[in-house]
């Protein structure tokens, strides 16, 4: 499942009722994974120890697929080739850029942005420099005004994907992923299914953005949240209520009636 939209609604409220309907699937013997723009840290970290802390969780749009309990990574690296490149367009343009590794992350640009999305993430705030990072890059992340966002997307970004997405804890803000060609949540799916020995057919990707809809493409069980936008809705198969009404726990009833 994602977490922004779909797991965790507005006020970054997660519902008790879902909770507990993603605790009676897991006792099933429901495989549950997180599969999130959100790095393995803070808030996200926290769900996925929560949901199933020796399973595998999707994060950062499928740059880093990660077991919460032993820390083992199956991360895709970025391309060191493009990450100067894009650092440099974000201090022309004013932009704000984040840098990513698996368990840690930094900024272009100190400010308000950059303030609210480590709250929303549930980590201390620090301005520190992508320079200051240790260990490898596995994706970077604009945070842009949502009336931003075309013309973000139709710039270059040879060699890498875009996963556009938001969150209903800050509306008004587009996060745009950047990966790896290739790298995306439908691509870590795949990965994950395989090491639990379960066929495409039998997954279900619950969702409500356009980063979620190469995941929903590659399952047997598309469902699209009642807050989704439309190439979620067009990628389902399925539709179900508001995140702030529900919708994920009758994505989970759905599930185990299939």
């Amino acid at each position: 499942m994602d977490v922004d939209g779909t797991l965790v609604g507005t006020g970054n409220v997660i519902r008790d009722d879902v909770w507990a309907a993603l605790a009676d699937a897991r006792e099933k013997g429901v495989h549950i994974a997180l599969c999130s723009g959100r790095p393995a840290i803070g808030n996200a970290r926290a769900y996925a120890e929560r949901l199933d802390p020796d399973g595998w969780h999707v994060f950062q749009n499928g740059a880093s697929i990660v077991k919460v309990s032993s820390g083992e990574s199956l991360s895709e690296p970025f391309p060191a080739q493009a990450l100067p490149g894009l650092i440099g367009r974000a201090h022309e343009t004013g932009r704000l850029l984040e840098v990513y590794t698996d368990l840690e992350f930094a900024i272009t640009h100190p400010g308000e942005y950059a303030e609210r999305h480590a709250a929303l993430l549930g980590v201390p705030y620090d301005a520190r420099p992508p320079e200051s990072l240790e260990g490898t890059v596995v994706r970077v992340q604009w945070v842009v005004p949502r009336t931003d966002e075309h013309a973000v997307v139709n710039e270059p970004h040879d060699g890498l994907d875009l996963h556009p997405a938001g969150s209903p804890v800050m509306p008004e803000v587009s996060f745009i992923s950047v990966t790896r060609a290739g790298v995306s949540k439908g691509s870590a799916i795949e990965r994950i299914a395989a090491h639990y020995g379960v066929p495409m057919d039998r997954v279900m990707m619950v969702g409500d953005g356009e980063n979620d809809v190469s995941a929903m493409r590659v399952v047997g069980h598309p469902v699209a949240m009642g807050n989704a936008d439309p190439p979620a809705i067009a990628a389902s198969r399925y539709r179900v209520a508001h995140v702030d009404d529900g919708g994920l726990r009758e994505a989970v009833e759905l599930a185990l009636t299939l």
